[in-house]
């Protein structure tokens, strides 16, 4: 009997679009899919490899001996090796043993569409056609309206080998994390979470932000179905699920896409384009529409196969430039003499435009660090097409300006002012994220000047301004209860902490904050918009107070902010108003609930005397390091 038989799952129209580029639902045809045929049950097998002479499965079903089961090549000019091996069935290890053209080169590869990977640091693929079956009919069916730019997007970070361990020192699996993480993330009242890349990776130490595995969730910590089940759970909760997606380079491990078929299939062959010094890894051949067509079916893949409901793409800025991280005399300029990746530019605008062409109910969100211009503006308005983008540099400023003495705050009142001037250049979202609580930039507690109570404090007031700032907003797990070491992907955080009421307060001010948020239609409805937000005065720099509006379609729904970063407390503070209508306190992050020292405003008068110029204004108390929110 034949070892490989021809068979292909590819069309003429199929192969047109690979060649083309626009062919989106590539990990239905490349890769492997148990089928049966002509009454044999087996595996298709389908890889991508122009420059090979030949190509074999190895496996364990063939004592990983090349030659014994030979791939055909296709007569088009894809190259595109394929075929139907008998009895291999689901769960069997494979790779590619690629013999290239170019000087004979010998390559042994992972499938770049494999749906599992053996667990690292094992290599292989695994055959894998899991059919799970999803029970979120109702969360996708109105998740257009959780994901809306005008809806609230509280997003919990989340490394989901390093939030909560077990018997020891040992990872809580998917199903273990689709009851303890669902339950936590849902009572603590986030709209979202973002997992760190769980695409399968080698090395533990790059936190998944090095793949090698692009359509399998890691085996760290299951099967397929159980990342599935994960998802489904935290949708059957009304929590929305964003992964963190990495286009913009891959590691160089052996079994990986690098030098794949003994050529530069993936990358870009000009090293001034095709490496990465800083993460000592490959950047893609944005150029090159094969490449374009495998990331943005990964794209896809995500979206369709595991209901995903939005991805948020890493490093993007060092996509868009060419001298990215690069010395005068180590890149190239494009056509037009600039720094410009045109190729990876028109990568991004294709992506987005698919992604929401296919799925108008999700978002996709770039961490891009520089000034360029239009990125979460639309395509056809000369933007990149992203649905927001994470807000850098009010993370630096703020951050800077809150580990300050609050002595020499009044000098640096325009540090925590200055996000307004461009907050509404973007859609915008804050992000204390991981990258904020490693390498020895200590945890944000540890950040807050001040003793113990003061830190408390600080961190408290941090949040409620976070909170009432235009745009979104993005923890990374134990900021929201005062985790006091920095990240340690190896260990779980350090839950024992709640134990403590300071650390518990922390805890119970950001449930509540995520719940004033969700139910105060200021704070979300044009958070992306200059009309949610009017200041009343931002030049009280003496004080170190902060008042501002945030405002939604509807001006009963308007609310007052005021907040004081000092530790004196601003007794009699008088503020403007814009209306004559009472006002009641409905939050103060100094209660005694969070760790405060329970100054409250229990009655708000109006008044009319003129101030800040409104006909109208009230007294209240400003408690030390602290912020009232007044409707």
């Amino acid at each position: 009997m034949e070892n490989v038989i021809a068979y292909s799952l590819f069309t003429d129209f199929d192969i047109d679009l690979f060649k083309s580029g626009k062919h989106y639902q590539l990990y239905k045809k490349l890769g492997s899919h148990p089928l049966e045929l002509n009454g044999q049950k087996g595996t298709y097998f389908a890889v991508w490899a122009p420059t090979a002479k030949s190509v074999s499965v190895v496996g364990d079903f063939n004592y990983w001996i090349e030659g014994d089961h030979k791939l055909f090549v296709r007569w088009d000019e894809s190259g595109i090796w394929e075929g139907f091996i008998p009895g291999i069935d689901q769960g069997s290890l494979y790779k590619y043993k690629i013999h290239s053209h170019n000087n004979d080169i010998k390559t042994e590869k992972a499938d770049p569409f494999a749906r599992y990977c053996q667990h690292p640091p094992n290599t292989a693929s695994v055959v894998w056609n899991d059919n799970y079956k999803w029970k979120d009919k109702k969360w996708m069916g109105y998740r257009g309206d959780k994901n809306g730019l005008d809806r609230p997007y509280s997003v919990y970070e989340v490394h989901l080998g390093s939030w909560k361990r077990k018997n020891g020192n040992e990872y809580l699996s998917y199903v273990d994390l689709s009851e303890d993480l669902v339950k936590y993330v849902k009572d603590m009242g986030f709209t979202h979470v973002e997992f760190m890349p769980i695409m399968e990776y080698p090395y533990d130490p790059s936190w998944g932000y090095q793949l090698t595995g692009y359509f399998a969730p890691t085996s760290r910590f299951g099967k397929p179905e159980d990342f599935k089940l994960l998802v489904d759970k935290l949708h059957q909760n009304d929590i929305g699920v964003i992964l963190d997606w990495v286009p913009s380079h891959f590691p160089e491990d052996a079994h990986g896409l690098g030098f794949f078929d003994g050529s530069h299939l993936y990358e870009n062959p000009d090293r001034r384009r095709g490496y990465h010094p800083d993460w000592k890894s490959l950047i893609f051949n944005y150029g090159r529409n094969e490449v374009r067509a495998f990331l943005i079916s990964n794209a896809m893949f995500w979206l369709e196969q595991y209901h995903v409901d939005g991805l948020r793409v890493d490093a993007v800025a060092s996509m868009l430039y060419l001298d990215y991280s690069r010395e005068e005399g180590e890149w190239e300029p494009n056509i037009y003499g600039n720094n410009e990746n045109l190729e990876a530019i028109s990568f991004i605008r294709e992506l987005n435009e698919t992604v929401y062409g296919n799925y108008p109910d999700v978002q996709t969100i770039a961490e891009e660090s520089t000034a360029f211009s239009g990125v979460s503006r639309p395509v056809n308005l000369g933007g990149l097409g992203f649905g927001m983008k994470w807000m850098m540099g009010w993370m630096h400023d703020t951050l800077e300006y809150f580990k300050k003495e609050p002595v020499y705050r009044k000098h640096h009142q325009n540090d925590i002012t200055f996000s307004m001037t461009y907050a509404f250049t973007e859609n915008f979202m804050l992000p204390f994220s991981h990258d904020e609580v490693v390498y020895g930039k200590q945890s944000l507690i540890y950040r807050m000047p001040g003793d113990e109570w003061q830190q408390f404090a600080n961190l408290r007031l941090l949040f409620g301004y976070m909170f009432t700032h235009p745009g979104g907003n993005l923890i990374f797990m134990g900021g929201e209860f005062g985790q006091t070491s920095e990240w340690n992907f190896q260990q779980s955080l350090d839950w024992h902490l709640n134990q403590y009421d300071l650390h518990s307060g922390i805890q119970e001010l950001i449930k509540d904050l995520n719940a004033l948020y969700k139910s105060e239609p200021a704070l979300y409805e044009k958070q992306f918009s200059h009309e949610g937000f009017q200041w009343i005065d931002y030049g009280d720099s003496e004080n170190s107070v902060l008042t501002y509006i945030r405002r939604g379609h509807d001006d009963k729904n308007d609310i007052i902010v005021a907040c004081n970063f000092t530790p004196v407390p601003r007794e009699k503070y008088r503020i403007g108003v814009p209306k004559s209508k009472a006002l009641k306190e409905i939050f103060n992050s100094d209660a005694t609930k969070y760790g405060g020292s329970g100054t409250q405003n229990t009655s708000v008068k109006i008044t009319n005397k003129e101030w800040h110029g409104y006909k109208k204004s009230i007294e209240i108390t400003i408690p030390p390091l602290g912020i009232v929110i007044l409707k």
